[in-house]
C-alpha cells in the first residue's frame, strides 16, 4: 500500500475529543465516529500552503470548490449535481437542523429508522418535533444477515398525517447498512404517497466495504430527486471534521430557498478559510487514498471479526457494509448496553458506545465499535477485552 494505515500517531494533549476526554490516560478510546489516521498527504500539504499565508480572515467559497463538488460526485457516483442546487454550512449536523427548521413547523413529526444515529433525535426535538421511530427488523435468511426495513410499520407512520419527513441515514449508522437502490425507491415511493419529503444524511457515503454499492438517494430517480433534500460532507471520509464543512445539496427552489433562510437564521452561513480548502484537496486529489482507507478498513473489521470468533464468543459481530463503525450484538454477555460498556471502561480500559444512545428500546444490547485506528491498537484493545473473560 502506497499510505500508511499502521502508523500510530499520538493525539493526546491535541485537545482531541475522541483522546483527551478520555477519564484517564490508559483509555484506548473506540467510540466517538473521529479516525485514528493522518489526512491524506494532498490536504495536508493544501492545509499548509493556506496556513502559510498568514492572515485567515473571512472567506468566499469559490467556483473551484463547486466543480470539486460537482465532478466528485458525477465521477464516482455518477450522480449530476447543479451548481445552484448546493449549499454550503459548517457540518452536517447543523445541516440536518436547518433543514428540518425550513421544512417542517413545530408539533409536526419526524420519521426515523431505530436504531439511529444519535443527533437525529436531538435535531428533531431542538426543532419542536416529534420523534417517530420504525425499528428495523434484524433478519437471518440464507442470502446475509443484516437489518431491514419493516416495511408495513414505516409505511403506517409515514401515513400520520402529522408526518411530514422523513430522516434517512444513507448508509446507516449505527447499523453498517448501505441501502439499496430498490430499497430507497421505496422509501420514497411510500413518502410520495403520504406527502412526506426526505431529508437524507450521507456524510458515510465514501466508507463502503467489498460487495456494495453507494447508491446517493437524488440520483435514484426523478422522483427521489425532487422529493429529497441530501446532506453530505467529505469530514468523516477524509477525516477532516474539525476543519467544519458541510453541503446540503435541494434541486426544489422553494425548498433551498427556505433552506437558506434557515441557515442564515441559525447563524451557520459563514466556513473557516480551511474547510472548503481541504474539501477541495480532498475531492480533486485523494480519491487513491480513499480507496486505500478502505481497503484498510475491511481488513480491520476481518481481524475484529476473527478475533471475537476465537476469543470473544458473547459478541455477535453484524454485517458491515459501510461506515467504520461495526454494530455488535452483545446480548449474551447477560448486561445490559450501558452496563457492558461501562464495564469495558472500568475494567478493560476500552471505550465503546452503549447501543441505547441510538435508542432506548432498539439499541438495547448492542454495543458501537470505532474501527478506524492502527490495526495494532484495534487488537491491543480486544486483547483487553478478551482477558477479562479468561
Amino acid at each position: 500500500m502506497k499510505y500508511n494505515f499502521d502508523l500510530l500517531t499520538e493525539r493526546r494533549g491535541t485537545n482531541s475529543v475522541k483522546w483527551d476526554e478520555s477519564p484517564s490516560p490508559d483509555v484506548i478510546p473506540l467510540w466517538v465516529a473521529d479516525m485514528d489516521f493522518m489526512a491524506a498527504p494532498a490536504i495536508q500539504e493544501a492545509l499548509r500552503r493556506r496556513m502559510e499565508h498568514g492572515v485567515y480572515g473571512y472567506t468566499i467559497v469559490g467556483d473551484d470548490y463547486y466543480d470539486a463538488i460537482i465532478n466528485w460526485f458525477q465521477r464516482r457516483h455518477q450522480w449530476t449535481i447543479h451548481r445552484e442546487e448546493i449549499l454550503y454550512t459548517t457540518g452536517v449536523v447543523p445541516a440536518m437542523s436547518v433543514a428540518l427548521k425550513a421544512l417542517t413547523m413545530p408539533g409536526e413529526r419526524v420519521l426515523i429508522l431505530s436504531p439511529a444515529y444519535n443527533c437525529f433525535f436531538s435535531s428533531i426535538r431542538n426543532n419542536g418535533c416529534e420523534v417517530v421511530e420504525s425499528s428495523l427488523l434484524f433478519c437471518q435468511n440464507n442470502i446475509q444477515d443484516r437489518f431491514e426495513v419493516d416495511w408495513a410499520d414505516f409505511e403506517a407512520k409515514c401515513a400520520d398525517e402529522k408526518t411530514t419527513v422523513f430522516l434517512l441515514c444513507n448508509p446507516h449508522n449505527p447499523t453498517g447498512r448501505v441501502w439499496t437502490e430498490e430499497e430507497l425507491q421505496r422509501m420514497n415511493d411510500i413518502c410520495m404517497r403520504h406527502h412526506v419529503k426526505v431529508v437524507s444524511d450521507e456524510i458515510h457515503c465514501e466508507l463502503i466495504m467489498p460487495g456494495n454499492r453507494f447508491q446517493p438517494f437524488a440520483a435514484v430517480s426523478e422522483q427521489c430527486r425532487q422529493n429529497s433534500v441530501i446532506l453530505n460532507s467529505p469530514s468523516k471520509s477524509f477525516n477532516i471534521a474539525g476543519l467544519q464543512i458541510a453541503n446540503i445539496i435541494c434541486p426544489q427552489p422553494e425548498w433551498r430557498r427556505r433552506i437558506d433562510r434557515a441557515i442564515n437564521i441559525n447563524e451557520v452561513c459563514d466556513v473557516n478559510p480551511f474547510g472548503p480548502v481541504a474539501l477541495i484537496a480532498a475531492y480533486n486529489e485523494s480519491e487513491a487514498w480513499l480507496d486505500e482507507l478502505c481497503t484498510y478498513l475491511w481488513g480491520n473489521y476481518q481481524a475484529l471479526c476473527e478475533f471475537a470468533a476465537e476469543h470473544l464468543p458473547d459478541w455477535h459481530i453484524c454485517p458491515l457494509e459501510g461506515t467504520y463503525l461495526p454494530w455488535i450484538d452483545i446480548t449474551a454477555t447477560g448486561m445490559t448496553s450501558q452496563q457492558y460498556a461501562d464495564y469495558l471502561l472500568n475494567e478493560a480500559k476500552v471505550w465503546v458506545n452503549p447501543g441505547t444512545m441510538y435508542g432506548p428500546q432498539s439499541g438495547e444490547g448492542y454495543i458501537r465499535l470505532n474501527i478506524a485506528c492502527p490495526r495494532s491498537r484495534l487488537l491491543e484493545a480486544l486483547q483487553r477485552i478478551s482477558r477479562l473473560w479468561h
